[in-house]
Parts: C-alpha cells; structure tokens; sequence
C-alpha cells in the first residue's frame, strides 16, 4: 500500500471538490453481453458467483482508480483488493463473505468455496474493523434491474466500490446480465467506469482470457 501525494495529484481539485459533497458517489448501470461465457460455466461446471464475482473484482484490480481508498483527508492504493461479497443462507438472510483475491482462478475459487461453506455456517454481519482494501458486491439473480443504488457510510467518508450483477435475460438472440458500478467521484469519474465496463466486455467476449493470469 502506498500514501498517493495530493498535492502533485492531477485529481486534487475534482478530489477537493467532491470531498466537500452530501452524496459524492455516483453509479452506472448498463447490461454486458454473457453470450460466450454462459456455455463455458456451463460446460465447466462453474459456480455462476463465483466466476463472477472472480471476475468482476480481477478487472477491479487491474485498475488503479478501484485500488483506491480515502483515509480522512488522505488517499492510499492499495496492491491488492479483495471481494466482500452478499451469500444467501438460510432463512433467507444475507452473510458478509470475504473472499482473499488471487489472479489464479483456481486458487480464488478454491478459496471461495471454502468460505462460502464457512459463512453458511456461520452468517456474520461484521467486517474486521478499518479494512477498506475490499469491494463490496453482490448477485440479485431475480431482477433484470436497470439501476441499483446502495447504502454507504459518510461519516466516516466509505469509498470502497459496489459492484452488483442481476438476472440474464435474452435480447436479440444475445445474453445479456445487468451489471451495476458504485464508486466515490472524488476517486474517479465516469470515463474511468466506463474503462471498467468495456475491460469487462472484453473478458467476457473472451472467455479463456479469465481463466489465464495474463493480463490485459
């Protein structure tokens, strides 16, 4: 992790500005196509989360603007960010499940199954105190949504990103999955969630390229 110096940052102003903002995070929604992936997890055999959830947080990783975190007055990078995603277990509750990220697909989803078998078991509502190298996500597979705003803490400022997936649906003879991108504008602006959207799609139209640790 390192301490990001504002006074040299071409972002001071927009960070200044949006720092001093009632609600300065902002969200775009738009609908990816899942055409080529859905008959590899299929054939594979993949857990639809987790792939997803693999995916979403591998593309936040490669980009430094999500690595990005306001501490007070302060702005750190971290190397490293993790998902923290929503499991449903029984009773139909949600349980927080922190999943350590890892550019193997193989190793993340080994790790993901183990903890999603540990928070089924035992559901929490607790995040480790002071932890902000995470991204918050979630799957809302009943609902073709077209926007998602989330609930976030202001006091302190949180500025970790929501990342929010829902129901496939089919369009013109294409898959398509709404897929929601939740961040603090004093972080980033719309051209850099847009940067995220279009490395998404290029993963997505790419299936192999996700279970490969090669970069884009």
């Amino acid at each position: 992790m390192k301490t990001i110096d504002i006074s040299a940052w071409s972002r001071k102003k927009h960070f200044e500005l949006y720092q001093g903002f009632d609600y300065p995070h902002f969200n775009l929604t738009a609908a990816v196509d899942i055409t080529h992936i859905q008959p590899v997890i299929k054939e594979m055999k993949l857990s639809v989360t987790v792939t997803f959830t693999y995916l979403f947080a591998r593309i936040a990783n490669e980009l430094a603007e999500f690595r990005w975190r306001i501490r007070g007055k302060s702005v750190v990078e971290h190397e490293v960010v993790h998902p923290s995603t929503s499991i449903l277990t029984p009773g139909d509750l949600f349980s927080f499940c922190t999943i350590p990220f890892d550019y193997s697909f193989d190793v993340f989803s080994a790790r993901a199954a183990e903890k999603i078998d540990e928070v089924r078991l035992h559901p929490t509502l607790e995040d480790e105190p002071g932890l902000d190298d995470l991204l918050f996500m979630s799957s809302i597979p009943w609902i073709s949504f077209t926007q998602l705003t989330h609930p976030v803490h202001m006091n302190p400022v949180d500025s970790v990103p929501r990342i929010s997936w829902g129901k496939y649906f089919e369009d013109a003879g294409r898959i398509k999955m709404p897929l929601s991108v939740q961040v603090h504008h004093a972080l980033m602006d719309g051209l850099h969630v847009g940067r995220y959207f279009i490395r998404v799609q290029e993963y997505l139209d790419h299936p192999a390229r996700i279970f490969s640790e090669e970069k884009l």
